[in-house]
């Protein structure tokens, strides 16, 4: 992932080392679930050569808690590991103060 606070700077490529990477906006497709998702407009990285993407961190972060927000996530943390210690019969004690 690229991270640049310039982003008119000139990037080699990665991929083929002769192409720029030059900031541009890209359609951004990803699974969720069993429906696919589609974000137009989305920040990427892409070579003007071989046309490799690589996507803005920053806009890759904002998607994700958009997609899995951080509650759902640990409620689904923390019923995961509830269930694994019932399954082996380990159970959670507090300390007493």
């Amino acid at each position: 992932m690229r991270t640049y606070s310039k982003p008119q700077s000139m990037i080699p490529c990665s991929e083929c080392n002769i192409g720029q990477m030059h900031k541009t906006s890209v359609t951004y497709f990803t699974w969720l679930n069993d429906q696919m998702i589609t974000v137009p407009d989305f920040p990427a990285w892409v070579c003007d050569i071989c046309g490799k993407r690589e996507y803005d961190h920053e806009a890759l972060n904002q998607l994700a808690l958009l997609l899995h927000p951080v509650s759902e996530y640990h409620s689904s943390i923390s019923s995961n590991t509830n269930q694994k210690e019932k399954e082996h019969g380990q159970a959670h004690i507090s300390p007493q103060k």
